[in-house]
């Protein structure tokens, strides 16, 4: 283990030392002399930097942020006042941060494209598509990769991937599997050095997303479709897992025994999601007993294996025995890692014993573990739990002052404790400094405030904020809609519910997704064609045709495409109506 600079020391133990006595009242708290308004008057963000990259970085923020800059022309006009010109490197740290503003961030995409004078990488390319993917907008995503066929780096394997996982994420299974299927007939994926394959890519995406029936059909399907295909362990591994999550028991323990039949050597991995398995189910005895049976076999047990372990133990307030573990885990050759105290500090602040969460810490910082923003989270969770916002802005200020740049989660955690407390001041000086710092907030955090706005009766700041998520492409909750427009009714804010009303017929939604709009009463039946709709034409006719090639001779122009779907799903629905 590495050891920590006397700086890094210093750092962390001026926070230990403060978890340390959680009995101790903060100082002060008010909207004007808390130390945690204070700080930000008089010092910039931590994030901010003076070499080049950065200065680049924040004047585009200023730009994403900047509610009065609509995508589109107008921001790609304030993109060319800018003169910047952009790297790589910049793009992909502005799609780190600000992953939950896919409308800017797209006209940002397209515009720095052609100012570029040809395509960026298939890394930028691909962060793009996962930022389209996760606001569910797939037809962006099939006209970048028509678009991108026939370039010089086609789309690849990880593309793919990304546009798989996201599909099993808004549980649109056609699209997803047409996907699979059209893209294994691409060369720039079949000729992929990746070690996963593109089908057990799509079996993990249905196993995580809690779709483990539909995984174990196509695994079944394959099966009788080629004979002579051989499972690999990791096939099976991702099935087992999936059981697992889905919490059938009998289905992952009938696989494991299915497994030990047909002679299929178990890998440590494997090992590592039944224990993972068992304990989620807290059945974490049996989990131990799999260690035993490991090491029986000659498989050493690694952190992978310790750590569900641990985290169990932690959770049944059982310390003794989890630290016991930790101590086994220390003689191996991969020693504990940042997620094994994690575990403990996790367990520990659930029981709400924060010195023992302390000594955690202590114990970390001794053995060369430098604590991460996920650390303190689970301080945060137990001060937003208890309603101690005191303690919480306190831990916050500290964490600023020692040099800790707190992730979004930090932030989220912060404004839901304000928000709870019905603290809005605070809980709105809490997302500039989010946003000073790089962080884009996402659905939860804007439903929250917006919901608050409208308790408070705060009725013009709520209509800001929900236009604000509009422009940045942030779909809000049929919920939120719905309260804020029946009080902006109620309040004989006509103009302003109008408007409402109209920003949300812009935003066309899928019937398929709960709690989402499902269309004003008033709009027309074309302002409600979904984008997933769209999505599945696209892909049903990049379907028509196996080659790629064809495909390409096929295709004039992504436009072409675009509004050959639209006629499509304008003959569908004319059929619906007349049947």
């Amino acid at each position: 283990m590495s050891t920590l600079s006397s700086h890094t020391r210093r750092r962390v133990s001026l926070l230990t030392l403060s978890l340390s006595h959680p009995l101790k009242p903060p100082q002060i708290l008010s909207t004007q002399t808390h130390k945690f308004f204070s700080h930000f008057s008089t010092n910039p963000p931590l994030t901010q930097n003076p070499n080049p990259t950065k200065t680049n970085f924040t004047i585009i923020t200023d730009l994403l942020t900047n509610p009065n800059i609509p995508p589109g022309k107008p921001l790609e006009t304030a993109l060319e006042q800018t003169g910047i010109k952009f790297s790589h490197s910049l793009f992909l740290e502005i799609f780190k941060h600000f992953d939950s503003s896919p409308k800017p961030l797209f006209t940002l995409f397209k515009w720095a494209e052609r100012k570029n004078g040809g395509e960026f990488p298939l890394s930028v390319f691909n962060s793009m598509v996962n930022v389209l993917g996760k606001a569910r907008d797939f037809e962006s995503i099939w006209t970048l990769i028509l678009e991108r066929n026939g370039g010089q780096e086609m789309p690849d394997f990880d593309t793919f991937a990304i546009l798989i996982r996201r599909y099993a994420r808004a549980g649109m299974f056609s699209p997803l599997i047409r996907t699979y299927e059209y893209a294994t007939n691409l060369e720039s994926v079949s000729h992929s050095k990746s070690d996963v394959s593109l089908f057990e890519i799509l079996l993990d995406s249905l196993c995580k997303e809690g779709h483990i029936r539909e995984a174990s059909d196509h695994f079944d399907r394959k099966r009788e479709l080629d004979p002579s295909w051989v499972p690999t362990t990791r096939v099976y591994n991702i099935l087992l897992n999936g059981w697992f999550r889905s919490r059938k028991l009998k289905k992952a323990e009938k696989l494991w025994c299915m497994m030990k039949k047909m002679n299929i050597p178990p890998t440590v991995v494997t090992y590592g999601t039944l224990i993972e398995g068992y304990c989620r189910m807290r059945r974490v005895d049996i989990a131990i007993h799999l260690v035993d049976e490991m090491q029986r076999k000659h498989i050493e047990p690694n952190a992978i294996v310790y750590n569900p372990i641990i985290d169990a133990l932690g959770e049944e307030g059982r310390f003794k025995e989890a630290l016991g573990m930790m101590e086994r885990l220390t003689v191996l050759e991969s020693g504990p890692t940042i997620s094994t105290y994690n575990s403990l500090v996790k367990g520990f602040c659930k029981a709400g014993d924060l010195e023992g969460a302390s000594k955690i810490l202590k114990m970390m910082i001794s053995r060369g573990c430098v604590p991460t923003s996920t650390t303190y989270n689970y301080f945060f969770r137990h001060f937003s739990k208890y309603g101690k916002i005191e303690e919480g802005l306190n831990l916050y200020t500290k964490m600023i002052e020692s040099g800790y740049i707190p992730d979004r989660l930090t932030y989220n955690l912060l404004v839901k404790m304000l928000c709870e407390e019905e603290r809005l001041d605070l809980a709105l000086q809490v997302t500039k400094e989010m946003r000073a710092g790089g962080c884009d907030f996402e659905l939860a955090t804007c439903t929250m405030l917006v919901h608050l706005m409208c308790k408070l009766r705060r009725f013009e700041d709520a209509f800001g904020l929900f236009r604000d998520m509009i422009r940045r492409g942030v779909v809000p909750q049929f919920l939120t809609y719905e309260r804020l427009y029946d009080q902006l009714q109620k309040e004989g804010m006509t103009d302003m519910s109008k408007n409402l009303s109209d920003m949300m017929a812009s935003e066309p939604h899928s019937k398929k997704l709960p709690n989402t709009y499902m269309g004003d009463r008033d709009l027309s039946e074309d302002r409600q064609t979904s984008t997933i709709q769209k999505a599945e034409v696209m892909c049903k006719i990049l379907k028509t045709s196996k080659n790629p090639r064809d495909i390409m001779k096929q295709r004039s122009s992504v436009k072409d495409y675009v509004s050959h779907a639209k006629r499509l799903i304008d003959d569908i629905s004319n059929r619906v109506d007349e049947s």
